[in-house]
């Protein structure tokens, strides 16, 4: 890739050292495309405005990707890329369904809100699953549990199972970095394959290595996401109904479809399915489609890998999340809709942690897994589980 660059001009090409983020920079360089994409939020709520939307989306997408190549923002900028270039090609105007003050299984076609545009398109920028938007159809929607009827308590509650899971992320995340503190556990990466182990033990120690990764990802996204949602029920006034959960406890999977479609959570499904669903499934039917979305997934997990500055080859991500697509296809050839139960459970898991292990492995040796943060300074219980990490490591060895 970075020889590829060689050709463009210096403006365009993404270094290999970024800059670190400044008010100047943040201005010259992050206000631009943010401007853009909201300009383009606004627009596609507009009647007759795709012809001033087509001309503003390559300025858009080259700022963004200057950007992407001046500062760690490649994720982010990747993200206003694709989203303005999905708003680009509606034809017709985005519409707002409802304003989500009551549950959403109880939502009428009547409830119709009071349009304004500007809220509408701020909403729209910052809203990823698009929870009341006619764009948004066939979204899968997790029950919720918290108490919805007082904001306090709806906010007290979801504080709470933040906190929860900040501190499983920073446990998690400690027993990780104990099973190698100076190659995957540090800024400078390494495998999660023990070499030194025959292949059986090997391949059982990195499993249990991705599990715990796995987990610590999960606490992590959902302790953001509930202290986002606190934000935007106290501060913002939000409706509760407005806020509901992100994943619906994907260890209780019964199929990869289950696991991915409705468990895991659904922030870039859209997305996904735009920029590889939809174009795989035209061409070469809906199996196609299914694994083309699953493709995206990978070019976007590479993306986010690249914002570390650090070299990944884009094969480990494109293979694992493309095998995630071909076994939903093989479940759906299989068994169709009957595949569930303690089997489909086990098929389930089998599948993530086979390819998990390419997953975590390539986040590994790119260092994703090294450093520390706040979650795991604050972790109580660090060095009880940096303890019984390194006894199960050397009970392995002496197998």
């Amino acid at each position: 890739m970075r020889t590829a660059m060689l050709s463009l001009p210096d403006y365009l090409r993404p270094t290999t050292s970024r800059a670190p983020l400044t008010t100047e920079n943040f201005v010259s360089n992050i206000v631009p495309p943010v401007i853009c994409y909201f300009t383009t939020a606004f627009l596609v709520l507009l009647p007759r405005t795709q012809p001033i939307r087509v001309a503003l989306w390559p300025i858009t997408a080259f700022l963004a990707f200057r950007a992407a190549g001046a500062l760690d923002m490649s994720l982010s900028m990747f993200i206003i890329a694709i989203r303005t270039l999905q708003w680009t090609i509606q034809t017709k105007p985005f519409i707002r369904l409802y304003q989500a003050t009551r549950p959403v299984d109880q939502r009428s076609s009547t409830d119709a809100p009071k349009r304004n545009i500007v809220l509408d398109a701020l909403d729209l920028a910052c809203t990823l699953r698009g929870c009341g938007w006619d764009w948004s159809r066939g979204l899968y929607i997790p029950r919720e549990t918290r108490p919805t009827s007082s904001r306090f308590a709806f906010a007290i509650t979801t504080l709470i199972s933040s906190l929860a899971h900040a501190f499983f992320c920073g446990a998690l995340h400690s027993a990780v970095q104990s099973f190698g503190p100076d190659t995957l556990g540090s800024v400078d990466g390494g495998t999660i394959f023990d070499d030194s182990l025959p292949p059986h033990l090997r391949y059982f120690r990195s499993s249990i290595i991705s599990t715990l990764g796995v987990f610590s990802v999960y606490s992590v996204l959902r302790a953001a996401d509930e202290l986002l949602v606190v934000i935007c029920v106290l501060i913002l006034r939000h409706h509760p109904n407005q806020c509901p959960p992100s994943f619906d406890s994907p260890w209780c999977a019964t199929s990869l479809g289950d696991f991915w479609g409705r468990r895991w959570h659904q922030w870039f499904r859209h997305v996904f399915i735009f920029i590889g669903g939809r174009p795989l499934s035209l061409l070469f039917g809906r199996a196609a489609g299914v694994i083309g979305a699953f493709l995206a997934s990978g070019i976007f997990h590479h993306v986010a890998v690249l914002s570390l500055d650090r070299p990944c080859e884009m094969w480990r991500m494109l293979l694992p999340f493309g095998m995630m697509g071909v076994g939903v296809v093989l479940e759906r050839t299989v068994a169709g809709k009957n595949v569930g139960g303690w089997t489909g459970w086990v098929w389930t898991m089998f599948w993530m942690i086979l390819w998990g292990n390419v997953i975590i492995d390539g986040w590994a040796r790119a260092g994703m897994l090294g450093g520390s943060s706040i979650l795991d300074s604050a972790t109580p219980v660090r060095q009880p589980i940096e303890r019984l990490v390194r006894t199960f490591n050397e009970y392995l060895h002496a197998r």
